[in-house]
C-alpha cells in the first residue's frame, strides 16, 4: 500500500514539474520539408517591434470555398498562429462578411469602398460548376492605423491552383509588409528628379503613393547647378535614391557631373530612359501614324562608362500586350483587342529577389540595352521573349500593322535586355576628362553602390482616367494587371538595401492539390473502397474470430 501511494505521489509531482517546465520552455517544431512554418529572420524582427495589440481581421472565411482556396485559408490561419506564437500582441479573427443574408449587400458595398474588392471564383466539385464570391483580404490595425493586406497574388494566365500556390508563397511577405508599414518609421529619402521634362506628377502618382508608404519622397531639380553646383550636390546627397522617370530634355554636362559625383559618393539611382521619341497616344489621330525618331538625352557616355548602352532601336515582339481600337464605322464600331508588337511583355527566369515570383511587366516602345565589359556586376532583370526583332529609326509607326499578318521568321533577334541592375565600385564618367566646373572632394572611383537602368520610361506610367490616376500596371481595356508596380517597388527596396522584406519573396513553398476532374471520375470507386471494403474486412475477420472461437470451445 505504501509503495502504491509513493508511486502515485511521484507521478503527481512529476506531472506538476512537467507542466511548470512546459510553461517556462516553449518550442514549436517545423517538420515540413520546405520549412513553410519557419518565419524568416527579418519577419521575426518586424514582429518583435509590435509592442501593443495588433488586430488582424481576415475576410477569407466561408463554407462554399473551392478546395484550393480552403487550402489558402488554412495556410493563412497557420501562418498567423506562427506570428501569434512569436508575439502574443498579434491577435487575429476570421470573419465571413457574406454569412448574414440581411447584411450581405451592405458588407460587400462597404468593403468595396475601402478597396477590398470581391473575387468571383468558379467552383468545380463533384463534376459540377458553380460560382462563389470571396474577399481575399485582411485588415491590420495598430495604434489607430490600418493597412490593407492582400491575400491573393494574381498572375496573368494562372489557373486557380497556380493562383493559390503563388498566393501561399506570397503570404509571409504580405503580412510582414503590412506589419512593417504599421510599426517602422520612415527614414530613407527618395528624390524624384524634375527639370528635364520628366513625367508630370499625375502619371507617376500611383507609384509615388506606393513608395511613400515606406520612404520619404520629395521632388528635386538640378536648376541650381549653373549657379551653385556645390550646394546642389550637397542637397542631392541628402537623398538615398534618385529616380529619373522618362526625361525628354538633354542633361547638361554640369547636371551630369553632379549626378556622377552623387553616384561616386554611394548614391543609388533608378533610370527609366527612352532613347526613341515615340508615344502611343500620338497614333490616335486621323492618319493613325507617326514617325519614331531618336531622342538624345546626352547620357550615352554617362551610361557607357558605367557599363551599359541604351540603343536607339525599337523592340517589337510577338509576345506583347494588345492594343484596344474601335473597329468599324459609325454606330457599328466596336472596341477590339488587337495584336500590337510594340508593347513587349517582359520577364526573366532567375531567382534574383527583384524579379523572383514576379508577374510579367508591360513596356511601350521599349529600347534595347547592351552590357559592356568592366568591373561592374551586371544582372539582367527583364528581357523580351525570344521572338523579337529590332527596328531602326527613323521609322514610321502605323496602326495599320494590327490588320497585317506578322511573319514569325522576321522576329529572329532572340531575347533582348530591357532592364539591367549594376552593382559595384563605379568609375567616374569624368575620370581623365575635363570637368565642367570645380567641386570639392571630386572622386574618380565610387564606394560600393547600385543602379538600375530601364530602357523605357512608360514602365512607371499609370493611366489617367477623367483626371484621376489609375493603378500602375492596370489595363482598363483588358482588365489585366501587369507586374509593373511590384517590379519597381522591388527595385526600390533592393536599391535601398531593404533586403529583409524582398528576400522573403524567394521562399518556395510546395502546395499539393487534389485533381478535381480525377475525383469526379473515380468518386464511385473510392466510395466503394472506403465504405464497402471495411465492411467486407470486418465480416471476414468476424467470421474467422467466430470460427476459431467455436473450434476452441466446442471440444
Amino acid at each position: 500500500m505504501n509503495k502504491t501511494l509513493k508511486y502515485i505521489t511521484l507521478c503527481f509531482v512529476g506531472l506538476i514539474a512537467v507542466n511548470i517546465i512546459a510553461n517556462k520552455i516553449y518550442k514549436r517544431f517545423d517538420l515540413t520539408s520546405d520549412k513553410r512554418y519557419t518565419l524568416s529572420e527579418s519577419v521575426i524582427t518586424i514582429t518583435e517591434n509590435v509592442t501593443s495589440p495588433l488586430i488582424i481581421d481576415v475576410f477569407l472565411e466561408g463554407d462554399d470555398f473551392p478546395s484550393e482556396f480552403r487550402r489558402l485559408q488554412k495556410e493563412t490561419k497557420e501562418l498567423l498562429e506562427e506570428f501569434k506564437a512569436k508575439n502574443p500582441n498579434i491577435v487575429f479573427n476570421f470573419i465571413n462578411p457574406l454569412e448574414d443574408d440581411d447584411t450581405r449587400d451592405r458588407n460587400i458595398q462597404q468593403l468595396t469602398q475601402r478597396g477590398l474588392t470581391p473575387m468571383q471564383l468558379t467552383v468545380q466539385e463533384n463534376g459540377k460548376s458553380s460560382q462563389a464570391i470571396i474577399f481575399p483580404w485582411a485588415l491590420a490595425s495598430y495604434n489607430e492605423q490600418t493597412v490593407i493586406i492582400p491575400l491573393v497574388k494574381n498572375k496573368i494566365g494562372s489557373s486557380q491552383q497556380e493562383l493559390v500556390t503563388n498566393s501561399v508563397q506570397h503570404l509571409e511577405y504580405a503580412f510582414a509588409d503590412g506589419f512593417s508599414k504599421l510599426t517602422q518609421n520612415k527614414s530613407k529619402k527618395i528624390a524624384i528628379l524634375k527639370g528635364n521634362k520628366e513625367f508630370d506628377d499625375k502619371y507617376i502618382a500611383d507609384f509615388v503613393k506606393t513608395i511613400g508608404e515606406y520612404y520619404l519622397i520629395a521632388p528635386f531639380t538640378l536648376d541650381s547647378v549653373n549657379t551653385n553646383p556645390q550646394k546642389t550636390l550637397k542637397d542631392l546627397q541628402q537623398f538615398d535614391l534618385i529616380i529619373s522617370a522618362k526625361p525628354l530634355e538633354p542633361f547638361t554636362e554640369g547636371e551630369k557631373f553632379v549626378l556622377d559625383q552623387y553616384t561616386m559618393n554611394g548614391g543609388k539611382s533608378l533610370w527609366l530612359i527612352d532613347a526613341v521619341a515615340m508615344e502611343k497616344d500620338s497614333l490616335y489621330n486621323d492618319a493613325g501614324r507617326n514617325f519614331a525618331v531618336g531622342r538624345d538625352l546626352n547620357l550615352t557616355d554617362f551610361f557607357f562608362k558605367y557599363g551599359v548602352r541604351i540603343n536607339p532601336v525599337i523592340t517589337s515582339t510577338l509576345y506583347s500586350a494588345p492594343i484596344t481600337l474601335a473597329m468599324g464605322s459609325g454606330s457599328e464600331s466596336q472596341f477590339q483587342n488587337l495584336r500590337w508588337p510594340y508593347s513587349p511583355l517582359a520577364g526573366i527566369n532567375n531567382n534574383h529577389p527583384i524579379v523572383n515570383n514576379l508577374d510579367i511587366v508591360k513596356f511601350e516602345f521599349a529600347n534595347q540595352i547592351d552590357t559592356l565589359k568592366n568591373n561592374i556586376k551586371k544582372t539582367i532583370l527583364l528581357e523580351t521573349a525570344p521572338l523579337t526583332r529590332l527596328e531602326g529609326i527613323p521609322r514610321e509607326i502605323s496602326l495599320n500593322i494590327v490588320t497585317q499578318e506578322q511573319d514569325p521568321s522576321t522576329f529572329n533577334k532572340g531575347k533582348q535586355n530591357l532592364a539591367v541592375l549594376l552593382e559595384g565600385e563605379f568609375t567616374s564618367a569624368y575620370n581623365n576628362r575635363v570637368k565642367p566646373f570645380q567641386l570639392s572632394n571630386v572622386k574618380n572611383k565610387s564606394i560600393n553602390t547600385k543602379m538600375v537602368v530601364i530602357a523605357d520610361g512608360d514602365v512607371i506610367k499609370n493611366d489617367v482616367a477623367r483626371n484621376v490616376p489609375q493603378e500602375l500596371g492596370f489595363d482598363r481595356w483588358t482588365g489585366k494587371l501587369y507586374g509593373n508596380k511590384e517590379f519597381l517597388l522591388n527595385t526600390v527596396n533592393y536599391l535601398l538595401d531593404d533586403n529583409g522584406l524582398i528576400n522573403i519573396r524567394s521562399k518556395e513553398i510546395a502546395v499539393a492539390f487534389l485533381d478535381q476532374e480525377k475525383i469526379a471520375k473515380q468518386k464511385t470507386t473510392w466510395q466503394l473502397v472506403n465504405i464497402v471494403l471495411p465492411l467486407i474486412l470486418l465480416a471476414f475477420f468476424g467470421g474467422l474470430f467466430t470460427y476459431f472461437r467455436k473450434r476452441k470451445y466446442t471440444a
